[in-house]
């Protein structure tokens, strides 16, 4: 298997590691706070761990980015927020009003990393 490697990526780099800070930072919040959102505290934390790890990885690979894995971030992140909103409104958890907003501010912010990173991949080609 070949990788290809990103060449210009700059914008590309800047969108990942943004990402990755970002997903990492809501992960830790995820871990700390208990905020009542009225999902359960295991999913969150859950969410929590995984969002650290993914951060971390989501960084490195802004360091060296490498398109076919930029391309499951991306994916990745797009059933992200489309699963952000189903939890939010589907009715699958009794969602709190502010479990409603950071649902879909995070899911607004995570669409944001999305279109960067299809503008840095474009960039970069």
């Amino acid at each position: 298997m070949t990788t290809t490697q990103v060449r210009n990526d700059g914008f590309l780099r800047f969108a990942l590691k943004l990402d990755g800070v970002a997903s990492g930072g809501l992960g830790v919040l995820a871990l700390l706070i208990n905020a009542p959102l009225g999902l359960p505290r295991g999913l969150v934390l859950g969410l929590g761990a995984f969002l650290v790890v993914y951060g971390v990885g989501v960084f490195a690979l802004g360091v060296k980015p490498i398109r076919p894995l930029v391309g499951v971030v991306v994916i990745g992140n797009f059933v992200w927020v489309l699963d952000s909103f189903l939890t939010a409104f589907a009715g699958w958890f009794p969602v709190t009003g502010l479990g409603v907003f950071l649902i879909v501010a995070q899911a607004v912010a995570v669409f944001g990393f999305i279109v960067l990173q299809v503008i840095g991949l474009r960039r970069s080609a």
